[in-house]
């Protein structure tokens, strides 16, 4: 098994904190998820997620105007420089402090950077070209007395303008000018949000906290002895005015042409943006209500709440047709299209922590449970959610989806395990307990036709008919809260696993109820059966996973897994990583496709993969880098460390200077609330882990959201035989000489996909059985693999099913004496065939109804045809003659 899986992409979180920020052409939006960022194609209906990590969580993101560069920077000030197209990290720079607002010049050259209560300009690196210093800075401005908070930029690219805690906006230029000196708008009563420029600057708009929108022009000539702009400002530093250009905004008397205001009561601005073309001003509040006025009239266009929380960012695309919102406590993404009123996207992650995931037996789908209650179901390919249901009221212990049709089952803390049917996503069946109790586990029997469950309060499973509903049986004989369930693939038996050390297996279909119980040495967390349902695996409190022949009932194997998930530690840990015992076991268990290997993970930052045979780890993966959550870091820093606590709980930032942001009102009936928020750091864990049924991927439900590693072949050079004279001009001369077994051959060996293509596509249809028979097994597994890729982007169907027959047809022995190893390869060309069959259907269905109404209409035409002949015969009577 090949174990090299990387980071695919990351669902069930799509926005954390930060600004989000729309690419050039409008058709895609940025987000900052935890300390990555994801990309939102809106028009392919696609997203993913750069394999890049930031050290802690992501606070501002810029990208340039040509779409090449991107800047993502953390809470510490710590940036990362990654070349947008390819995803790739170029540079690491640290600048210093926390890095409130980040900004590309409109030509690209320079980036203006928030640096405390001053600003620095940098060069924009070559995105090109790897350099040993590519940060070079251009100058430094001061002049705010308190932090910046953002930066915009001039039409032109020359000058710049900045808003500051201080109830102050200041103009700056890039380059000095002969007489210049940085302008202050001053007048705000709070802090100055955003000020921005209009499309021919001639005339600038600040909005701060409290609702006030400022609109500035040129003074009038006549009022030369007023001025609002401060003139004892000292001059801005290396000022040369040799070889610069006169600068028309520098050089412009500011003043307050309007003073506006939005008056929402009981509301706040949070974040602004403003299209210049248009000159649209968007606003969001801290209601969850966004407005759109159009400026300089400061006409309401519309107002709209599109969330219960506040509004955390705002961008506009670039067209000015789609307006993106993020919310930052509901992990909220939505893009609004304000002209027709409209979602375009509208995603929102599980409020709490993700507990279980299940994958759909065709790969395609994953549903996720978590502590908020509500089931989400995520398309792998598009890594969107596309139904959510929100039935439970207590959080969701664990979902399964069913080995046939299209049903999901999941059980809950609030007394009821659910059916839920993914064609009319809808709640068809609801099953209870005869006593209230809370469920821990599932299990789906693999025809489908029952549903078992296990309770935390009374140590019982129990068996529910899905057809009628009614609880078939009651499982007793554990002494204490059951953990996990499993199924076995056969039908015929489950396991379940609780805390008082056992596992016990049951058969629950025969007459004789016979019961085998396994003790373990410690609490038992999971179970999972391998998929011929001839082992059973059993993971335990003290971070060993015992391995069992279900058939004859002893103990195959153990594997310790202690060390191998160890690691990390807590901001208030009193001990050692090494030596802290708590979370040194595994709370999920999943076996591959083939059942050699098994994945591990629990309340730690890593996923293992061991060999089950051999009882040794094949690899070690960690989920997070991210240092803003606990359990990250093996060595905590000793100059943080102080005889009060760590340092890095203290909160610092002062993001909620105001009472009303202090105010914890979580509990019902509270009026008043508590007058300050308890502040908790979350912890890196995986709670659930699953194989996809293809083998080809993994999915672990973490703390940061659904983590998706897959295999990525389209990198990797593996070659089968490679010898010095196997090239890819070889290989076209063989395909010129139309001998295509021998050129198939060598386009595996050489492991290049259009290679391999190249010599697929060119082998004639009647020569495809000739083929298939003489290929050499190791190569049989490979080229079924690609022809059911093949299958899912060719429009030559007819070529990859005569070779899918073909291959089954000629090897079809060998594929079935090696079932297990080649499981993912068939469940890959079995979801290939059945995506084109639907495809199919549906399109016979439509021609079919075609069909018929032509049919119909030439029934009816020749009905009237009929009917007129009809009536010429009777019109036209014989003559007699006398």
């Amino acid at each position: 098994m090949k174990a090299n899986y990387k980071f695919s992409n990351l669902c069930g979180t799509v926005y954390r904190q930060g600004n989000i920020v729309f690419t050039p052409d409008g058709n895609s939006v940025l987000s900052p998820v935890g300390n990555r960022v994801s990309v939102f194609d809106l028009v392919n209906n696609k997203s993913y997620t750069f394999p890049f990590e930031n050290r802690k969580n992501i606070a501002a993101i810029a990208l340039s105007p040509d779409a090449n560069v991107l800047l993502s920077v953390d809470e510490d000030g710590r940036a990362l420089l990654v070349n947008f197209k390819r995803g790739a990290v170029l540079h690491h720079f640290n600048f210093q402090k926390p890095v409130k607002a980040i900004k590309f010049s409109p030509d690209g050259k320079y980036i203006a950077v928030s640096h405390d209560s001053h600003v620095q300009v940098w060069r924009t690196p070559n995105h090109l070209i790897r350099e040993f210093a590519p940060f070079n800075l251009h100058r430094t401005y001061t002049g705010h007395h308190d932090e910046v908070l953002s930066i915009e930029w001039s039409p032109d690219s020359k000058c710049f303008i900045t808003t500051s805690r201080d109830m102050t906006a200041r103009l700056f230029t890039l380059d000095p000018v002969e007489g210049f000196r940085p302008k202050t708008f001053a007048g705000h009563k709070d802090a100055v949000l955003n000020a921005f420029f209009s499309a021919d600057a001639k005339t600038i708009y600040t909005v701060s906290r409290d609702g006030a929108v400022f609109t500035w022009k040129a003074k009038p000539r006549e009022d030369e002895d007023e001025s609002d702009s401060d003139d004892d400002q000292p001059v801005a530093s290396t000022s040369n005015a040799a070889g610069f250009l006169y600068n028309e905004i520098a050089n412009t008397r500011w003043g307050v042409h309007k003073r506006n205001y939005f008056n929402q009561p009981g509301t706040k601005v949070v974040c602004s943006t403003f299209h210049r073309s248009s000159s649209l001003l968007v606003v969001g509040f801290s209601t969850g209500v966004f407005g759109l006025w159009e400026m300089p009239a400061f006409s309401n266009i519309h107002t709209l709440s599109i969330s219960q929380e506040k509004i955390s960012s705002v961008a506009i695309n670039p067209s000015g047709e789609w307006l993106a919102f993020g919310a930052k406590k509901l992990g909220q993404l939505l893009v609004w299209e304000w002209q027709s009123e409209s979602y375009v996207l509208k995603q929102q992650g599980h409020y709490f922590d993700m507990n279980t995931l299940a994958y759909a037996p065709d790969g395609q789908h994953i549903a996720t449970g978590g502590d908020d209650g509500k089931v989400k179901v995520w398309n792998t390919t598009s890594g969107f959610c596309f139904v959510t249901f929100s039935e439970h009221s207590a959080a969701v212990s664990a979902v399964e989806f069913a080995k046939q049709g299209q049903v999901l089952f999941s059980a809950s803390l609030d007394g009821t395990v659910r059916a839920f049917d993914l064609i009319r996503y809808r709640n068809f069946r609801t099953f209870t307990s005869p006593t209230p109790v809370q469920f821990s586990c599932l299990a789906v029997d693999p025809s489908g036709e029952v549903v078992a469950a296990g309770s935390t309060d009374s140590f019982e499973v129990f068996l529910w008919s899905v057809q009628t509903g009614k609880l078939l049986d009651v499982l007793t004989g554990h002494e204490a809260p059951i953990s996990s369930l499993a199924f076995s693939p056969t039908g015929n038996i489950i396991a379940s696993g609780s805390w008082d050390k056992t596992v016990r297996v049951w058969n629950v279909f025969n007459r004789s109820r016979a019961v085998e119980p396994f003790t373990l040495s410690s609490d038992v967390l999971s179970v999972a059966f391998r998929p011929d349902g001839k082992e059973l695996a059993a993971s335990s409190l003290d971070g060993q996973v015992m391995f069992f022949d279900v058939n004859l009932g002893k103990q195959t194997n153990i594997i310790d897994g202690r060390r191998d998930i160890s690691g990390g530690r807590k901001a208030d840990d009193r001990m050692a990583a090494s030596n802290n015992a708590s979370g040194k076991a595994f709370n999920s268990l999943a076996y591959t496709a083939d059942g050699r290997c098994i994945i591990a993970g629990g309340n730690s930052k890593y996923v293992v993969i061991y060999d089950v045979r051999e009882g040794v780890m094949v690899k070690k993966f960690q989920t997070s880098q991210n240092l803003s959550l606990d359990g990250t870091e093996e060595f905590l820093d000793s100059r943080k460390v102080t005889e009060a606590g760590n340092i890095d709980l203290i909160d610092d930032h002062d993001d909620a200077s105001d009472l009303e942001d202090r105010l914890d009102t979580a509990l019902p009936g509270a009026q008043h609330g508590d007058m300050s928020k308890r502040r908790y750091r979350q912890e890196a864990r995986t709670k659930c882990v699953r194989f996809a049924p293809t083998g080809r991927a993994w999915a672990a439900a973490s703390t940061e959201g659904l983590l998706i590693y897959s295999v990525d072949d389209s990198t990797s050079f593996d070659p089968f035989d490679l010898d010095i004279e196997l090239t890819p001009q070889a290989l076209l001369s063989v395909l010129a000489r139309r001998e295509h077994l021998k050129a198939l051959v060598m386009a595996f060996r050489l492991n290049e996909r259009p290679l391999i293509q190249k010599a697929y596509e060119s082998v004639p249809r009647a020569d495809i059985r000739l083929v298939a028979r003489g290929l050499p097994l190791v190569y049989v597994g490979p080229l079924l693999r690609f022809v059911a890729e093949h299958m899912e982007k060719s429009p030559h169907f007819e070529f990859d099913l005569l070779w899918a027959s073909a291959l089954l047809g000629a090897h079809g022995r060998h594929l079935r004496d090696r079932a297990g190893e080649y499981a993912s390869v068939l469940r890959a060309l079995q979801k290939g065939l059945s995506d084109f069959e639907q495809l199919v259907s549906r399109l016979c269905e439509d021609n079919r109804s075609t069909l018929d109404y032509l049919l119909d209409q030439l029934k009816v035409k020749q009905s009237r045809d009929r009917d007129v002949e009809m009536d010429d015969s009777t019109h036209r009577q014989p003559v007699s003659a006398f």
